[in-house]
């Protein structure tokens, strides 16, 4: 997969709150599917769907450990998302800038 490609898959898998949430949770280590399907409601296939996008995008992999295959985060397609945003920080940074010196001004009068 090249890096546009990547790119675009870990933007599409983290565009789900779930999928976010399962991310959260594997960020404490790993998990098997009925652990990440715990605090939802919704059914176990529906969660193994969230799952599959999420190892398709390659921000999860799973094991094997005898009968069980935990999920475990992978960070690094999450770097890459981190390093693309960062390119706009300078104009986050500009615009809050802007937004402090606004509201010190109606602040004033």
């Amino acid at each position: 997969m090249n890096e546009v490609t990547q790119l675009d898959a870990a933007f599409a898998a983290l565009a789900h709150p779930a999928r976010r949430a399962i991310l959260a949770r594997l960020a404490q280590g790993e998990a098997t599917v009925n652990e990440l399907a715990e605090p939802f409601e919704m059914s176990l296939p529906a969660v193994s769907k969230h799952i599959r996008v999420l190892e398709g995008a390659n921000l999860i992999t799973r094991a094997r450990n005898a009968q069980f295959r935990p999920c475990t985060l992978n960070a690094a397609p999450l770097a890459a998302v981190a390093e693309w945003t960062e390119q706009y920080r300078h104009i986050w940074d500009v615009r809050f800038d802007t937004m402090t010196e606004i509201l010190k001004d109606l602040e004033g009068k």
